[in-house]
């Protein structure tokens, strides 16, 4: 017969008509007939699968309104995981046709109920021969002892599935067994429905009420399309078995239970498992292209997060904007809002400040011979230690291709990255050991999956909902989590601790009243490429000497911290997008350590990281970028290491520290925040109830009680921190620039060093010093081109000024009303006065170079006293040096000053050569935190006693 004798349409209507075994026999005729039986797919193959009594839908519970790809496939699939149990017969395993074994001579079918030969499954039992068929007639069958199955059989339920129920307790004593389409409910004298410790069973498209099923090793099991309905299975020692398109609901404790270590002593029926196992694994999803999802809205009212925005930077020529369309908007109106302070800075510098002589020639600041004078007069200071670093600052299109490798680099992985590059989460992914579970629905119960004493399990594809807990792994076990929905749990979604481990990656974790993934108690997951969001709490909590990997997430829209350490929590923390949470995006708190790098922190309600109560994190190379708060908070006596990241665009101040904390912030970009660059302040940090509010509902006080006494026996040498406690809080070779307010705002109760910085174009003060009881040690920074001062110091302040540059300020170089030392400085080319010592001011001033373009080199006003000897002041076009009241005479004592003036341009070329300009510092300019190709580069530095660095520190050199 052709093909090509009647059209395709009226080819494919007639084989449509055909049963199982013709359709199979007509493909095997010809090519062209082969590929018409394949064309039936959406027609004759669907309607034979979804015909089948032995199984449901293929996406059956999750997503049964979602076709297959193939309905021939899926069908094919079902067909074949259906006979498992039949394969361990001697005689049919070189056979893989069903039609041999369905005529096996002595095979027979037995029929129980009222119109059948048995009127009990009992009865038939004790008649049966191996392998065959035992149909329950519809109605309901009571056993009234336990059943004992000594002979393999299949039990099947005729009709449809709840026409026949079973109560019964059967204990397995045979090598394998099948059960279909039937209801299970309870004895009378037993919650058990059925057990077995050495044979294999297989259920197939059943109900479960009210009863447990125990397989115990070397016992196996495959459950498929069954309906658990406040019922559990209880695993011991699995070497491997399957559950799929399961639904769970209902139950009082966990749904599924898995004890212990597989065991070695594998049934037979192991490798046809694995077989199946490794055939029916979905391939790893890309993440959406179009970024994170909205939250869905739900019965549990309106989502906590609006519509999500992506992570992603838009960099201009001028000035950089972070984020979304809105992002930008948000940060045009700070740009205004900074012109007009600007504006009124300038108005209010103008009305505070006039100058010293008024009927100088010189103060007519529009002369049309300004710019030439400037030519003449301008001492040339670029050439410091630190002009590299200024040069990056300046340059507007070295910011832009900064930023731009920086997004390259901190792009999010997707999961088929990340296991191509860690051989340990490849080996996790592709493990079969344990217990598989897949395409499963638990919901509306007390637990999901619980997994102790060395236990292993696996859950692909599955939906936890409406669960006091969706996951709990404890005792050593370790669970493989890929591409799971947790949602709406009333506590954690996924509990880890007493040193669990495993993977948990690529899952959807949202809404949940606790954190999504709780990690406690030595726990040690790979966390990687999650969607963590929406949660009523935190998305990740690492408590108590809890650890892992978390890597490649999306974290965003929580009500508390994206990630929350504490209680000598150390997890190592990379890669990461952490955005609009509605508190910090991470917390480092109460002890809690880790080793947070290369992370996307951006749009947090709160800090982009808040440090408080001994938190004492690593923090290296991470963007924090356009938080509605300060950009990283170091609250009560907050620690950590603070390295090479940039703190941009937020709208309180970049880094908002505590005099009571002891930090290093070393080698940061901390630019064109709203208000200050870097903020400290003595006053009562009230935020810090954010930590007792952060676990109102969530006991830690296990952990509070053991914080003390449960370190890792390895923790001091993996972190040194921990055996070298730290004296001062120190602020070194960062980039503090085009802030909103001061540079570095300074109300401290405690010492602090601020070394090799520059600080550069922010919109008021570049240092204010407006508290200091204890010495506050300004050294080698470059301090230029601020709108107001280049370093102000208050009354009853302690200071040290050293060797440090101080350029081209708005108003004046220095202004102090305070106490300390002001040395080996260069002060040059300020607009106002170049130093000057108000009210109270008890300065010793030495070995300064100071030229004030348009004032006073040195003026002291009020009550000022103090040694100002042996500086060299520089003539500025007011020929002005140094302007002294004759009240104050004898308590400040000037001496061996020396004043140059000059009439040659050639001779101001000369004069900030020996020494070259400062800051000087050893061996050179630092380096840069991006190197020339983009790529970022951290400098591993160790803290050690009294506040400094033990590798090549600019604060060691000086000391």
């Amino acid at each position: 017969m052709e093909v090509s004798g009647l059209p395709v349409e009226l080819w494919q209507l007639i084989l449509s008509y055909l049963r199982l075994p013709d359709l199979g026999r007509c493909s095997l005729v010809c090519k062209a007939w082969y590929e018409l039986v394949l064309s039936l797919d959406k027609t004759r193959w669907r309607q034979l699968c979804l015909g089948c009594l032995e199984h449901r839908h293929p996406n059956w519970p999750n997503q049964p309104s979602v076709e297959p790809r193939s309905w021939r496939e899926a069908f094919k699939q079902h067909y074949l995981a259906s006979k498992t149990w039949t394969k361990n017969t001697q005689d049919l395993e070189s056979s893989n046709c069903l039609s041999l074994f369905r005529r096996r001579k002595g095979r027979r079918q037995l029929c129980i109920g009222a119109a059948g030969e048995f009127s009990s499954l009992r009865a038939a039992l004790a008649a049966a021969s191996p392998y065959d068929c035992l149909v329950l007639l519809p109605g309901v069958h009571e056993e009234q002892g336990e059943v004992l199955l000594k002979v393999p059989v299949e039990v099947v339920g005729q009709g449809n599935l709840g026409d026949v129920a079973l109560l019964a307790s059967i204990d397995q004593h045979c090598p394998t067994a099948r059960l279909c389409n039937m209801v299970f409910m309870p004895a009378r004298f037993t919650s058990v429905l059925y057990k077995t410790t050495s044979g294999y069973v297989q259920f197939d498209n059943c109900n479960f009420e009210s009863g447990q099923l125990q397989i115990h090793a070397p016992g196996t099991c495959q459950v498929k399309f069954c309906t658990f309905s406040q019922s559990s299975i209880h695993l011991r020692s699995m070497a491997l078995c399957v559950l799929e398109n399961c639904e769970f609901t209902g139950s009082e404790n966990a749904s599924v239970t898995v004890e212990g270590c597989p065991s070695s002593d594998r049934n037979w029926a192991c490798k046809h498992l694995a077989v199946l196992a490794k055939s029916c694994t979905p391939s790893m999803r890309e993440p959406d292209p179009a970024g994170c999802p909205t939250a869905k809205q739900d019965g549990w009212g309106e989502s906590l997060l609006g519509p999500v925005r992506t992570c992603e930077i838009v960099v201009g020529e001028e000035r950089s904007s972070f984020l979304s369309a809105v992002g930008a908007q948000a940060l045009l109106g700070s740009a205004q809002e900074d012109t007009e302070f600007r504006e009124n800075l300038q108005a209010a510098k103008e009305e505070e400040c006039p100058a010293l002589n008024s009927n100088s020639s010189d103060s007519d600041l529009h002369s049309n011979d300004e710019e030439d004078a400037q030519a003449v007069y301008k001492l040339p200071y670029q050439a410091h230690s630190l002009s590299h670093t200024l040069a990056d600052v300046t340059h507007s299109r070295l910011q832009s291709n900064r930023l731009h490798a920086l997004q390259r680099d901190l792009k999010l992985k997707s999961l088929q990255q990340e296991l191509q590059q860690d051989k340990e989460a490849q080996s996790l992914a592709n493990s079969l050991q344990g217990c598989i579970i897949r395409q499963c629905l638990f919901r509306d119960g007390k637990g999901g999956i619980f997994i102790y004493a060395q236990g292993q399990a696996k859950l692909e594809g599955s939906i936890f909902r409406d669960l006091t807990y969706a996951v709990r792994c404890i005792q050593n076990s370790k669970v493989i989590m890929l591409r799971n929905d947790i949602h709406h749990c009333k506590a954690s979604g996924i509990f880890l601790r007493l040193s669990a481990g495993g993977l948990i990656a690529d899952n959807n974790i949202h809404s949940n009243c606790e954190a999504g993934v709780d990690i406690r108690k030595g726990a040690n997951p790979l966390v990687l490429c999650n969607k963590i969001h929406s949660g009523l709490r935190s998305g990740i909590v690492v408590v108590g000497n809890g650890k892992g990997i978390i890597r490649s997430n999306q974290i965003y829209g929580n009500k508390e911290a994206g990630i929350y350490i504490l209680y000598n929590g150390n997890p190592a923390v990379s890669g990461n997008h952490i955005f609009q949470g509605l508190a910090a995006g991470i917390a480092v708190n109460e002890n809690g350590r880790g080793q947070i790098t290369g992370n996307i922190i951006c749009e947090n309600q709160w800090g982009g990281v808040d440090i408080r109560h001994g938190g004492d994190p690593v923090l290296r190379n991470n963007l924090i970028s356009c938080g509605y708060s300060d950009g990283m908070v170091v609250g009560e006596h907050g620690k950590g290491l603070i390295e090479g990241n940039v703190i941009y665009g937020n709208k309180g101040c970049g880094v908002w520290m505590m005099s009571s904390s002891l930090p290093h912030l070393i080698n940061n970009e901390i630019s064109h925040n709203s208000i200050y660059g870097v903020a400290v302040f003595c006053r009562k940090d009230h935020a810090a109830d954010y930590s007792h509010g952060q676990g109102r509902s969530e006991s830690f006080q296990e952990e509070r009680e053991g914080a003390g006494g449960e370190n890792d026996s390895d923790s001091e040498e993996d972190y040194p921190a921990a055996q070298r406690p730290i004296s001062v809080a120190l602020v070194e070779l960062n980039s503090i620039n085009h802030n909103g307010a001061a540079g570095l705002h300074v109300k401290s109760s405690e010492a602090l060093n601020i070394i090799a910085n520059v600080i550069h174009a922010n919109c008021d003060d570049g240092v204010a010093v407006l508290q200091s009881s204890q010495l506050t040690c300004i050294a080698n920074n470059s301090i230029s081109c601020n709108s107001r001062e280049g370093v102000l110091v208050e009354a009853e302040c302690q200071v040290e000024l050293r060797g440090n540059g101080i350029y081209e300020n708005s108003s004046h170089g220095i202004v102090s009303k305070g106490e300390g030392v002001i040395a080996e400085n260069d002060i040059i080319g300020n607009h106002r006065c170049g130093l000057q010592l108000l009210q109270a001011a008890d300065m010793k001033v030495t070995k300064n170079r100071i030229q004030s373009f348009r004032d006073y080199g040195i003026a002291l006003f009020d009550e000022a006293k103090g040694l100002v000897q042996e500086n060299l002041i520089f003539q500025g076009t007011s020929k002005k040096s140094i302007l002294r009241p004759m009240s104050n005479a004898e308590d400040c004592i000037i001496q061996n000053n020396v004043l140059l003036t000059f009439k040659k341009r050639f001779d101001m070329e000369c004069m900030l050569i020996n020494p070259p300009a400062r800051p000087h510092i050893e061996g050179g300019a630092p380096e840069s935190c991006t190197a020339a190709d983009g790529q970022r580069v951290s400098s591993i530095t160790t803290r050690v006693d009294g506040g400094c660095h033990n590798h090549g520190s600019i604060f060691c050199t000086i000391l």
